[in-house]
C-alpha cells in the first residue's frame, strides 16, 4: 500500500506542506479507504475471499504491484518535494563543514596560513594519512586545527546519518500504517478478530514511536552541528546530502596502521607515546570491527531483505502471499536500510578517530558500535 501512498503524496506536495504531517497521514488513509470500500461494505465474506479482495484492491492502482521495489528509492525525493528539507546553509560534504568551522575559529587563521594551502586542503578533505607528523612539531597550534576539523567531520557525519535514518524509518511507518488501515477494514467486516487487528495496531504504534525517536535524534544532531559551527542564531538548520561517503571496499591493513603509528610515536614525548600506543590499539580495533559490521549490514542483511521483498512481491502477484506479508517485507527492508546507515555512520566516526590518533591526537571518547544492521520488522504478519 505504501507505494501508492508515496505516488499520491508526490502529486499533492504543496497540500501536504500546508497541512503538515497529521493531515498527510489522514489523507493517505483516505486514499487507502476508497478502493477497499467496495469489498468492505459488501458484508462478511470468507477469509480467503477477503484476502483475494485485498490483493485485488492493491492491483487497481495505476502504478501496480512492482512499485514496492521502487518505493524505498523514491522516498527521499518525495520528502524533498514535500518541503520537509529545510532551507539553510548547504553542507554538501564534511569538507564544507570543516572549512566552516575554521571560519568560526578566527584564532586559527594564522596557523592555517603557516600550514599552507596544500596542507590545509589535505586536512579539510580528510586525507590525513598524507600529512607528515613532524609538521605538528614545526607548526604550533596545528593540532588544534585538526582537532576542530575532526569534531566538525564527526558532527556532520552524525547529522547526515540521522537524517537518512528518519527517511527509512518513516518508510517503515508507512508500511505499518497501511497494514493497520487494511486490518481495520478486515476487522470491520468480521474477517479478523480483535486480537488480529490489535496486533497490526501495535506494530503501527511501535513504528510511530521509532520515527519520533529518530526525528528527535536528527534534530539533536542538527543542533549539535550548528552549535559546533557557531551558526546558532544564524541558521535553524542546514541542508545535508542524502548519503554518506562510500564505504571503502577494504579496510586499512594492520601493517599500514602499525607503520604510521611508529612514525607518529617517534615524534612524541614518552608519556604521550604510551598514551598513543593505547589509543592506536583501541581505535584500530573499532575501525576494523565497524568496517566489518558496515559491510555485513549492507551486503548481507540489507541485500537479503531486498531479496525477500522482491520474492514476496512476485509471490504476492501470484496470489501466494498476502498483502500483510508484502507490507511486512517492505517495512523490514526499510529498517534494514536504517540499520545499514547507522553501521556506516559508526565506521565513519571510527575512521576519523583512527586518523586523528595516527597524527598524535586523542579522541574525546571511544565509539560505541551500535549500528549492526538492525532489521526487526515493525509489523506482524498475517
Amino acid at each position: 500500500m505504501v507505494w501508492f501512498f508515496n505516488a499520491f503524496m508526490r502529486g499533492h506536495s504543496v497540500m501536504f506542506t500546508s497541512f503538515g504531517t497529521m493531515s498527510r497521514r489522514c489523507l493517505a488513509i483516505g486514499v487507502l479507504a476508497a478502493p477497499l470500500g467496495a469489498w468492505a461494505q459488501a458484508g462478511p465474506t470468507t477469509n480467503d475471499s477477503a484476502w483475494r479482495d485485498a490483493n485485488a484492491a492493491v492491483g487497481q492502482f495505476k502504478r501496480g504491484h512492482a512499485d514496492v521495489l521502487k518505493w524505498e528509492q523514491g522516498e527521499a525525493q518525495a520528502l524533498a518535494d514535500a518541503g520537509d528539507v529545510p532551507a539553510g546553509l548547504q553542507l554538501a560534504s564534511s569538507e564544507a563543514a570543516v572549512r566552516q568551522v575554521w571560519r568560526a575559529h578566527r584564532d586559527l587563521a594564522h596557523v592555517l596560513a603557516q600550514a599552507g594551502a596544500d596542507k590545509v586542503d589535505l586536512i579539510a578533505s580528510g586525507k590525513w594519512d598524507e600529512i607528515d607528523p613532524f609538521l605538528f612539531r614545526r607548526i604550533d597550534g596545528l593540532d588544534e586545527v585538526v582537532d576542530v576539523a575532526a569534531q566538525a567531520r564527526k558532527a556532520w557525519t552524525d547529522a547526515v546519518s540521522a537524517q537518512l535514518r528518519v527517511t527509512h524509518v518513516r518508510a517503515a511507518l508507512g508500511a505499518a500504517e497501511a497494514a493497520s488501515a487494511l486490518g481495520q477494514r478486515m476487522h470491520s467486516v468480521g474477517n479478523w478478530s480483535a486480537l488480529q487487528y490489535t496486533d497490526v495496531q501495535l506494530a503501527a504504534s511501535a513504528a510511530s514511536m521509532a520515527l519520533q525517536r529518530e526525528q528527535y535524534a536528527a534534530a539533536q544532531a542538527q543542533a549539535r552541528l550548528i552549535d559546533l559551527l557557531q551558526l546558532t542564531g544564524v541558521y535553524l538548520s542546514v541542508q545535508l546530502p542524502d548519503r554518506l561517503p562510500e564505504l571503502p571496499a577494504k579496510a586499512l591493513p594492520d601493517a599500514d596502521i602499525a607503520r604510521r603509528a611508529r612514525e607518529v610515536q617517534a615524534q612524541l614525548p614518552r608519556a604521550n607515546r604510551m598514551r598513543n600506543q593505547r589509543d592506536v590499539a583501541l581505535t584500530s580495533q573499532a575501525y576494523h570491527r565497524s568496517h566489518a559490521l558496515a559491510r555485513q549490514a549492507r551486503d548481507e542483511v540489507l541485500r537479503r531483505r531486498e531479496f525477500i521483498t522482491e520474492e514476496t512481491a512476485l509471490q504476492y502477484n501470484g496470489m501466494l502471499k498476502s498483502t500483510w506479508e508484502l507490507l511486512n517485507a517492505a517495512g523490514a527492508q526499510s529498517l534494514a536500510a536504517a540499520g545499514a546507515v547507522l553501521a556506516q555512520r559508526d565506521f565513519e566516526i571510527a575512521r576519523i578517530d583512527l586518523q586523528w590518533v595516527l597524527l598524535g591526537g586523542e579522541p574525546a571518547s571511544a565509539i560505541s558500535l551500535g549500528g549492526a544492521g538492525s532489521d526487526t520488522p515493525a509489523a506482524a504478519g498475517h
